[in-house]
């Protein structure tokens, strides 16, 4: 109980400041700031007929981050999340989770991580594709990897000219959840910049789990960023082992994206991904259930209206499209018009 009026409390002192800072100086070494991603959702076409047609308003995610810098080496970020279930049927009152609790020690262009901190996988990606209150990263979108772990990482610049950027990290795999089996998760990035706007970065992993099949991961990503353009593709594939009899999966991602300043306070965005092979436990994927066992194509395109400074309107059409299943059929088309309301504080 007092856990939970520990956050409602972050959370409420984070709106009391939200109408004049962008975050809180809590005190001369720490800063409390937050986000909202909200929507008035419709279900205007669906494969599953038990879905079509509902619509509603949703909190897809609120987060409340308190930072501080501890010295001049050590600093430490909490960050806790609340969202909907998303499923269509459950309608409980969101409930906060922690999504990031690390202590960080920096040494110059080098960080080591201890505690729950962000994946190597999408990080770059979702930097490039610069609308995560929209929809998340394509690797994200279709369960390649989780957006945390639990574990150690090291992030840092090589070189004299700090071309090279990479991400390592060793964790349980499991998220941001407690290790519970004889597994662990390694991941590895690297990245390349031409110039401070054109980069190419290479990835993999080895996740190695007691009651799940093992997996592994590589994908290549190339992104170009400005202030008026963004441009990302991407290539991942993930292999999973079959287990107790069962066949193994070879999954094929690929993914071309861009935003795009359309005035000084408007911007457009599109993006098409493709998997190659059946989405398995797509259809409890929260807030876009997908049809199994066939082949995918996902769809966004949608505008981005600065109301004022941190608040933005995000009118946006998600559709997809998918391919025929054994017997020959294709479900039917997704079809689903949002109004997304973004704001930070």
């Amino acid at each position: 109980m007092g856990y939970r009026i520990s956050v409602i409390g972050i959370l409420l002192l984070c709106l009391y400041a939200m109408p004049t800072a962008a975050q809180v100086s809590v005190s001369e070494d720490a800063t409390l700031s937050g986000k909202v991603y909200s929507d008035y959702y419709w279900m205007a076409q669906h494969h599953n007929e038990n879905i079509e047609g509902k619509n509603g308003f949703w909190f897809r995610r609120i987060y409340a981050t308190y930072n501080h810098d501890l010295n001049e080496s050590f600093s430490t970020q909490l960050r806790l999340e609340m969202n909907s279930s998303g499923d269509f049927v459950t309608n409980t009152e969101m409930t906060p989770t922690v999504k990031d609790a690390y202590l960080k020690w920096s040494n110059g262009t080098h960080e080591i991580y201890a505690g729950i901190s962000g994946t190597p996988m999408f990080g770059l990606t979702e930097d490039v594709w610069g609308y995560r209150s929209v929809e998340k990263s394509p690797q994200d979108l279709y369960d390649f990897s989780s957006s945390r772990d639990f574990g150690l990482a090291a992030k840092g610049k090589l070189g004299s000219a700090e071309k090279v950027q990479y991400h390592l990290s060793l964790g349980n795999g499991n998220s941001n959840r407690p290790d519970i089996d004889k597994g662990k998760k390694v991941s590895l990035s690297m990245a390349y910049y031409f110039t401070d706007k054109l980069v190419v970065e290479g990835y993999t992993d080895y996740n190695s789990q007691t009651n799940r099949a093992d997996s592994y991961s590589a994908q290549v990503f190339g992104g170009y960023q400005s202030d008026d353009l963004n441009i990302g593709a991407l290539y991942s594939n993930q292999y999973h082992e079959g287990t107790l009899g069962g066949r193994s999966r070879n999954l094929d991602l690929v993914s071309v994206f861009s935003n795009f300043s359309i005035t000084e306070k408007a911007k457009g965005y599109l993006r098409v991904d493709h998997l190659f092979d059946g989405y398995q436990g797509g259809r409890n994927n929260s807030y876009i259930p997908f049809a199994e066992e066939v082949e995918s194509t996902f769809m966004v395109a949608g505008a981005d209206f600065l109301l004022a400074e941190k608040i933005h309107l995000m009118p946006n059409v998600e559709a997809v499209v998918y391919g025929e299943n054994a017997q020959g059929l294709s479900p039917d088309t997704d079809i689903i018009p949002r109004m997304t309301l973004y704001w930070e504080f």
